[in-house]
């Protein structure tokens, strides 16, 4: 009796209830879902984003050129005139700074220039505050 009951649920049943499964609409066992409208917002909406990216280029590029304006000054130039410094180099190695180390040089040389012009530091420490902006532009590269 055990084994007639096993063959017929082996043979029948078994692919029966297997032809009903799949001949089935699929949809019916998954959940619905609902339809998102074309103008329905995301968790970031693409606007958001695209403003969020063009404000951070932005941020870079006035930090690129905050350190760029530094070491074009005739203190600069001098100081890396005098110690064999390829100003070229320097400058084409400033874009491949992380945007970390963009930000913080970019204020340090924007804020150093404006000490600078108010009389607040001397030649000296303005000359040094440039050595110390190469030397990290330099490092960074190298690692």
């Amino acid at each position: 009796m055990k084994s007639t009951l096993v063959a017929l649920l082996t043979r029948a049943i078994v692919p029966a209830a297997l032809v009903v499964a799949l001949a089935w609409p699929s949809g019916s066992f998954a959940q619905a879902v609902e339809k998102q409208s074309p103008n329905q917002d995301h968790v970031v909406s693409t606007q958001g984003l695209q403003q969020q990216l063009q404000s951070s280029s932005a941020d870079r590029q006035k930090n690129i050129d905050s350190i760029n304006n530094l070491l074009s000054t005739p203190q600069a130039q001098s100081v890396m005139h005098d110690r064999h410094i390829d100003a070229q180099q320097v400058r084409n190695a400033i874009p491949t700074l992380s945007d970390k180390e963009l930000s913080d040089l970019g204020a340090r040389a924007s804020h150093a220039q404006q000490d600078f012009s108010a009389g607040h530091i001397g030649p000296s420490l303005f000359t040094l505050i440039i050595i110390v902006v190469i030397v990290i532009i330099i490092v960074a590269i190298v690692h």
